[in-house]
């Protein structure tokens, strides 16, 4: 596919991509839904990208979505209809790498929504956000009612959500909507920082596991899933190249060298769940 509103740009291990329509504030289209989906879907097979950063071009993250057809912008929509945004996020939700979200200006709307399931998310001094929806007449997206009280609670995703008010940066890092606030300069070599932290001395696989065990046990209502999904997957690596890898590594005093690799070496028991099929709310 080729990409006209986001940038895919590979170096190092990292995958950085941009929203890309920086003279509409990034706005969120169906195009970037398309070529969001294209881009993750391609990173996941693509074994020398290890992290992914998402971020915008020129002073905003992204401000929503695009509101060009006035008044009509949110109308035409029916019982099949999906959410882009959701749809965009069930897929960073699956995905088998980090995923560090760098919001460099504003965030709102879609802008704030899109980037829940990003396992660190990190902003410029100059960023705000706005879950933005009720004051537009509209609701949450992008999955944001399942993950945005998850991640701050839901006293603070209420008090966002339903005031839809704009905040700053502090505000976010205050409500763990964020874990830093950096310099305009500092924010993408922070963020690759972060992912050198998440992936240089790590197992891809390994990795890659842990990342689908803790968000999906977030759901589950007892611990006992965890545990069994826990044993399969420790009862798997236990025994693999790389848990012997690292043993060694360890003993060695030495980096270890990981061979496995996450479009090929996952243990027969992944995934351990069923990916629910979407229905509409009137399906039959």
């Amino acid at each position: 596919m080729d990409y006209e509103q986001i940038i895919y740009e590979r170096a190092d291990g990292i995958l950085t991509i941009t929203l890309n329509r920086p003279d509409r504030m990034n706005a969120f289209t169906y195009r970037m839904r398309d070529e969001l989906l294209d881009a993750f879907a391609r990173a996941e097979g693509d074994d020398e990208i290890q992290s992914v950063i998402i971020t915008g071009a020129g002073r905003s993250f992204c401000a929503g979505a695009d509101l060009a057809g006035g008044e009509s912008s949110f109308a035409g929509v029916d019982a099949e209809w999906r959410d882009g945004g959701g749809m965009v996020a069930l897929a960073m939700y699956a995905f088998n790498k980090p995923i560090v979200a760098a919001f460099n200006g504003a965030a709102a709307g879609i802008g704030a929504t899109l980037c829940l399931p990003a396992d660190i998310r990190i902003a410029s001094e100059h960023a705000k956000f706005g879950f933005v929806f009720t004051r537009r007449g509209i609701v949450l997206e992008s999955c944001a009612s399942w993950f945005l009280p998850r991640i701050v609670g839901i006293e603070q995703a209420l008090r966002w959500s339903l005031s839809g008010r704009v905040f700053s940066a502090a505000e976010a890092l205050a409500g763990r909507l964020i874990s830093e606030v950096v310099p305009p300069g500092e924010l993408l070599p922070r963020a690759r920082e972060i992912c050198g932290d998440l992936t240089e001395q790590t197992s891809a696989v390994s990795v890659a596991l842990v990342r689908q065990m803790l968000w999906r046990m977030s759901a589950t209502s007892h611990p006992m899933e965890a545990h069994r999904v826990e044993s399969a997957m420790f009862s798997a690596m236990g025994s693999s190249p790389d848990a012997a890898e690292g043993v060694a590594a360890f003993l060695e005093k030495r980096p270890a060298r990981f061979a496995m690799r996450a479009s090929s070496d996952m243990p027969e028991a992944y995934p351990w769940w069923e990916e629910p099929r979407f229905t509409p709310l009137n399906d039959t």
